[in-house]
């Protein structure tokens, strides 16, 4: 059993529920991966949920304080009171004195604190300031940047609903008032009331109801149920549904994972319907139990955090060589030891980039806000890279593509004519369903003037439910007119419904379905398909009123009267959201449990190409080799399951492609776990969203188009800093090397190093609020590591021959080549090293000519003007013999413009030599 699968399976509930802001669930479900579950939760825990599934259920509620028709208001609110919000200790936030730390511990951090331990104890005062300061700057700013942003998401994930359906005995009053006037029926005073609430809300002894795609709020003994399916693949390890029941049948069971009338908290309701009492919540549930027994560990890390670490490590590598080469180099030609190992453990600190982890935070931070603006809710901010790379985006049809809002356009017989008939049944069949009722099903149910004819209250009484599931792509109620007789109504997919068909009706006759008559059926919805419109059969059958319960089995036999046609039109914003994300390289791809003639129609309507449309009986005969060339020559797959989503998905990531996959559905839960970056709705079923990294506020695909552009964005800015640091200290390294082989006197006292190094630091802060290039977005962009190491080879040498080029002026024209003159010689190289360590976060920061053909943002415009006039005050102003420094000639600047000049110059060649060569990205 693989449960790394797991692992993943069970990463969306627990990213919302928030269970430890370092990514718990790893930990949690190694230990599911025992043989012995049960014994990571206390014996008192699994014997009360043994002792719940063999109560009776009368005597279970007694015990919870509980009614057959739930709590009332205020008796919920007496056990909130009591048990508290239905969360697990670990949802509350860090203190703040861990959150400090965690901040802190990064290598960069302790590196620095190690650096200045020592620069203390050498007695080197000035130094340990400086390094102090620049651990307290990088450790706040990521702090108060970390704590902001942990408030945002906390207000965003407020914004997605999780709620449950509870049943509520004193808002029956409000709801036959309600009933009363709308439908002119009467009720009786004790019947119970359905209200969604929080599920942070639910309370020990409520009465949930539960349908396809719930989540289990909390752990639940069920009262009844109809064909209930569960997966438990979180808490197990089964890959298959479970089917729960009323009664336990083995009342030696000693596991309480393997109790058949119990629900666990996080897992999902798959197909049926039920209603369950709640027996435990928050910490006192089987997944609270085993979330405290937990240490907290850190989430594995994903794609873009291991090329962070790569870059990061590749960066400390390079010190760990280059420091021991400064100190002897300086040691040996300039005798001073103790000078030499202060000089080195300066140049540590400037080789070491403890600004990453704050401006990578800080920056997919901004990018979450930005995104939060355009409706658009980030989970998980890892996930914003991703989006920004994605090149594929796999979609459903309904709902996406097409309006949220489906027309009941026709009601027909069998020969395609209208007919009431159809519509009474139809309506008959989506009244009296309990499970996950979908848009066909609203659309019937609008149809107010049928319930007024029906009157289904007074005259139709509900006997029993066949849920549907994605197998056989219907479903059935049975209902009893005046209780004369059993009249089970089928409606579903045509083909489907077709295959449990022997007859059809032909106004009041009854015909055999013959393959003549077949084929005529198979016309009508044909041509019903072209127009655009989905057709769903309706069929039906009588029978004898000796029994109450119906299965599966039952559906045969039975005589097709007819269809109902739905218009799902295309949303205006469709064609051209489709058309601006294939002009920034994302290939949008239909996956869709719908027929190819509909799919094709509506594909047409916005503009895909829908010549070629793979369907799901395709893809099961395909091996994964044929089905790796499919995907790449097919972009409209229809007729698909869950499981051939999930593939689809998975085969085009073994492809090479970043690939995000949008679903609402509980069919799309497999596919959005399986996808880089799984994209739902805050409407979307419980599973679905819990599955998704990104939540849209609007089911659109202009909303999910400028998320892209968004998400590009801020992997570009990232990009921006990783590149200047890698550059820029190669060239700070090489130079240091050339001056301590050839100058008899340090070129820069370790102070000056890290004052410069301060200072550069602080202008990188606005690089999160810097413009990005149009070219930057239009394109998938993807993390490569490997590229940092060249590029800081080929810029890193041009900031060090313009350095190199300082030291000839200071040398020779101004004469600064003694002992005696070092302060001078120090003082023009710190104004010439800062000028161009600013300049290149400009240079860089776009492959353009800056200034001219690329502005950058006034925040980042500012921050760098700050630090130069800074840089240039501290020698000339009245700190300068603080800082050991001197005021330069004025004749000195002339030649500083003129080698800034230069080195903007031979920067823009380089660009745009590297660009054709190995291009920008």
């Amino acid at each position: 059993m693989n449960f790394n699968i797991l692992k993943e399976l069970f990463a969306g509930f627990i990213r919302t529920r928030g269970i430890g802001r370092h990514f718990r669930r790893l930990a949690l479900l190694d230990s599911f991966a025992g043989t012995g579950v049960s014994r990571e939760v206390p014996p008192s825990l699994s014997q009360t949920l043994i002792a719940a599934a063999k109560s009776d259920p009368d005597a279970l509620l007694k015990q919870l304080d509980s009614h057959p028709h739930g709590l009332s208001e205020a008796q919920a609110e007496v056990a909130r009171e009591r048990f508290g919000l239905n969360e697990v200790e670990q949802e509350k936030p860090l203190p703040w004195w861990l959150h400090l730390w965690h901040c802190y511990k990064t290598p960069f951090d302790l590196l620095l604190t190690l650096l200045a331990l020592i620069s203390y104890l050498t007695e080197d005062l000035k130094a340990t300031i400086v390094i102090g300061s620049m651990v307290v700057l990088s450790v706040m700013i990521r702090f108060w940047q970390e704590s902001k942003s942990n408030r945002a998401a906390d207000k965003l994930k407020a914004m997605v609903s999780n709620t449950a359906t509870v049943i509520r005995h004193d808002l029956a009053e409000d709801a036959m008032e309600e009933a009363r006037h709308y439908f002119d029926v009467q009720l009786h005073p004790k019947d119970p009331a359905k209200t969604e609430i929080p599920m942070k809300e639910l309370v020990p002894g409520d009465l949930v109801v539960l349908c396809a795609g719930d989540m289990i709020p909390g752990d639940c003994r069920v009262l009844a149920a109809k064909d209930l399916f569960v997966s438990q693949a979180a808490m197990t390890g089964e890959s298959l549904p479970v089917e729960k029941f009323v009664r336990q049948k083995d009342t030696d069971t000693a596991n309480p994972l393997e109790l058949e009338n119990i629900l666990f908290m996080g897992t999902n309701v798959v197909s049926g319907s039920a209603t369950a009492v709640v027996v435990s919540t928050g910490n006192r549930t089987y997944f609270g139990a085993l979330a405290q027994r937990v240490t907290a560990t850190d989430r594995a890390p994903t794609q873009f955090q291991s090329g962070v670490n790569k870059v990061a490590w590749l960066l400390i590598r390079f010190m760990f060589v280059m420091t021991p080469l400064v100190l002897f180099i300086n040691g040996f030609t300039k005798g001073d030891w103790t000078e030499a190992c202060l000089f080195a453990m300066s140049i540590a600190v400037g080789l070491t980039p403890e600004m990453l982890p704050m401006i990578v935070t800080s920056t997919l931070a901004k990018g979450a806000v930005i995104l939060s603006r355009q409706k658009v809710i980030v989970k998980r901010l890892d996930a914003i890279q991703n989006f920004g790379a994605m090149d594929v985006l796999c979609t459903d049809k309904t709902g996406t593509l097409t309006q949220d809002k489906i027309f009941l356009a026709h009601h027909t017989d069998v020969w395609g004519q209208e007919s009431d008939d159809v519509l009474e049944s139809a309506y008959l069949n989506s009244y009296y369903q309990t499970g996950l009722k979908n848009l066909l099903d609203v659309a019937v149910l609008e149809h107010v003037d049928v319930h007024k004819e029906l009157n289904p209250v007074v005259n139709f009484r509900k006997v029993d439910e066949i849920p549907f599931d994605f197998q056989r792509r219907r479903m059935s109620v049975v209902v009893a007119e005046h209780d004369e007789h059993h009249l089970l109504i089928c409606k579903g997919a045509v083909e489907e419904v077709l295959s449990v068909c022997s007859q059809v009706r032909h106004g009041d006759a009854i015909e055999a379905l013959t393959p003549e008559l077949l084929a005529r059926v198979r016309a009508v919805t044909a041509e019903l398909n072209e127009d655009g419109l989905r057709v769903v059969a309706v069929a039906s059958k009588e029978q004898p009123p000796t029994r109450e319960t119906y299965g599966v089995a039952d559906e045969a036999g039975l005589t097709l009267i007819g269809y109902v046609a739905f218009l799902d039109p295309p949303k205006e914003s469709t064609e051209p959201a489709l058309k601006a994300l294939a002009a920034h390289g994302v290939a949008v791809k239909v996956l869709t449990g719908d027929n190819e003639l509909v799919t094709a129609k509506i594909c047409r309507q916005v503009g895909l190409d829908a010549d070629t449309v793979l369907l799901g009986s395709h893809v099961e005969r395909m091996s994964d080799v044929e089905l790796a060339r499919a995907v790449e020559a097919h972009g409209i797959f229809a007729k698909l399951t869950p499981a051939h989503k999930e593939r689809i998905v998975r085969i085009l990531k073994a492809n090479g492609h970043v690939v995000g996959f949008m679903g609402d559905g509980i069919n799309d839960a497999p596919a959005l776990r399986t996808a880089d970056i799984g994209i739902s709705v805050d409407t979307a079923v419980d599973i679905a969203k819990e599955a998704a990294d990104i939540i849209l506020l609007e089911k659109s695909l202009m909303v999910l188009e400028e998320g892209v552009i968004e998400g590009r964005k801020t992997f570009a800015n990232m990009l921006k800093y990783i590149k200047m640091t890698a550059s820029s200290n190669f060239g700070n390294v090489f130079s240091v090397l050339v001056a301590s082989a050839f100058i008899p006197f340090l070129p820069m006292l370790p102070m000056h190093l890290l004052v410069q190094n301060l200072l550069y630091d602080f202008s990188q802060i606005a690089i999160p609020f810097d413009n990005v290039d149009e070219e930057l977005v239009k394109d998938p962009q993807r993390w490569n590591p490997g590229d940092i190491g060249r590029f800081m080879l080929f810029f890193g040498p041009v900031s060090s021959v313009f350095d190199i080029t300082t030291y000839l002026v200071m040398w020779y024209v101004f004469g600064a080549s003694t002992a005696e003159h070092q302060t001078l010689f120090q003082s023009g190289w710190f104004i010439e090293g800062l000028m161009t360590q600013t300049l290149v976060v400009h240079m860089i920061r776009t492959q353009k000519i800056p200034f001219i053909e690329s502005m950058p943002g006034l925040p980042l415009l500012m921050a760098t003007c700050l630090i130069m006039a800074i840089g240039i005050f501290i020698p000339m102003g009245p700190f300068a013999h603080y800082f050991k420094l001197q005021a330069l000639p004025l004749a000195y600047f002339p030649i500083l413009a003129a080698i800034l000049a230069g080195y903007m110059v031979l920067t823009q060649g380089m660009k745009r030599y590297y660009t054709r060569r190995f291009g920008w990205q």
